[in-house]
């Protein structure tokens, strides 16, 4: 089981977005609590190394032991930039 650490710019990346793809964001992050499961990527000489896609928006994670560290949540045009 992992913990899901939110950092803080990940939480105003939160406060940006509309309020129902926030809600759907953070249910699926919450899910991966239990397994990196649904839109799961790792990413090539990316930098946080995961993604979560839900709808037109990533969440950039790294893993590290057992804990998920959310760094940022962007729109996919902002994502890999």
């Amino acid at each position: 089981m992992f913990e899901v650490i939110i950092m803080p710019k990940a939480i105003k990346d939160f406060e940006d977005m509309p309020k129902s793809d926030g809600k759907r964001m953070y249910d699926k992050l919450m899910t991966l609590q239990h397994g990196l499961t649904g839109d799961v990527k790792k990413l090539n000489q990316f930098a946080p190394a995961y993604r979560l896609r839900s709808g037109d928006w990533r969440a950039l994670f790294d893993l590290k032991n057992q804990s998920i560290i959310v760094h940022r949540i962007l729109n996919r045009r902002e994502a890999y930039r």
